[in-house]
């Protein structure tokens, strides 16, 4: 089977963007392909998290990809610095990654301008562990969205530079990877872009938010004054909620206030109402489980061993050969 590589931050809880828009095509690719889904805590690092704030988020999203239906006796899940080979690579690989293109790249420029007294290396030479986190597994497919796509140039360009300096095909290429021909992508509340952790807590709806609090949320919902003209087009974030309610509703009930608004008689709070309670339904089952996995520590701990185990020992076999091949040699 083909080895699919994916991480996620652990900045915090998962939301329905990530849900839609990622977990649920990972639940499908476990079965498929040789899946290893990590939890990149050493990618935080550079956000400067306090200990405390660092594990807790570690954990977050480990019970929420167990509550979301990854299961771990299907693909890998573990944490990323469990596996210390991954900073070895990434290491080896900084090696022959050179300031300029680094500078060039476009996440870098927008943390620095989102950020200029927090310019450390770790967002510099972000792309190189991202790197690495991929070609360790020698992966070929990625699951990434368009803001990621040039991180996985990069990867392909760290590792054909490897195979030509040291004259040797060993990393294969990685390419991005959709299970899926139809990209969900889910809007945020703020009426503007999708849906997001770093946009605000309003912007978001987490999948282990509770009723009250999603029903909160998605009554501060922006919205304009309505339409005045039958059958005009919607604005952006209007359709943001139409986007919404397509995921988490009926077909009959989209149709429904799709109607209202096309003749002029849509009231926004019932539309809010009925979207807050059908988003309630649908991450009820994932919330259940979130409150379940949540208070079992030994679970977890296991859970997390077996991963660090199982990535360890197809990231050993690539440093042992990697070791080789740059010449480091036992005496």
């Amino acid at each position: 089977m083909e080895t699919v590589v994916s991480g996620i931050r652990s900045t915090g809880n998962l939301h329905l963007g990530n849900y839609y828009g990622a977990l649920q095509n990972f639940i499908k690719m476990q079965s498929e392909y040789n899946c290893f889904f990590f939890i990149a805590d050493l990618h935080s690092l550079t956000t400067h998290p306090t200990p405390a704030d660092l594990h807790t988020n570690v954990k977050q999203v480990l019970v929420e990809y167990l509550a979301a239906g990854i299961d771990p006796d299907k693909a890998t899940i573990y944490v990323q610095s469990d596996v210390p080979e991954i900073s070895e690579l990434y290491l080896y690989l900084n090696m022959n990654a050179y300031l300029g293109e680094l500078e060039r790249a476009t996440s870098f420029k927008d943390k620095v301008r989102a950020n200029p007294d927090n310019v450390n290396a770790g967002l510099l030479t972000y792309p190189v562990l991202m790197a690495a986190d991929i070609i360790i597994h020698k992966a070929t497919k990625v699951p990434v969205g368009k803001d990621q796509e040039q991180h996985l140039e990069m990867a392909r360009t760290f590792g054909n530079r490897f195979n030509r300096l040291y004259n040797h095909d060993y990393f294969p290429e990685p390419y991005a990877f959709s299970y899926s021909d139809n990209l969900v992508k889910i809007p945020g509340l703020d009426g503007k872009g999708k849906m997001g952790k770093s946009e605000g807590e309003g912007n978001a709806i987490f999948l282990g938010d509770t009723p009250e609090a999603i029903r909160k949320k998605v009554m501060r919902a922006v919205t304009d004054g309505g339409p005045t003209l039958e059958n005009q087009t919607k604005p952006q974030e209007i359709q943001n909620l139409f986007d919404l309610m397509k995921v988490v509703s009926s077909a009959d009930t989209v149709a429904h206030f799709d109607n209202l608004y096309n003749t002029c008689s849509i009231r926004y709070g019932d539309l809010k109402k009925q979207l807050a309670e059908d988003m309630i339904i649908a991450t009820a089952p994932i919330r259940d489980r979130i409150n379940a996995i949540a208070g079992d520590a030994a679970y977890l701990s296991k859970v997390a061993q077996h991963g660090a185990d199982k990535a360890r020992e197809s990231a050993a076999k690539t440093i042992r050969e990697v070791r080789e091949i740059i010449g480091f040699r036992k005496f």
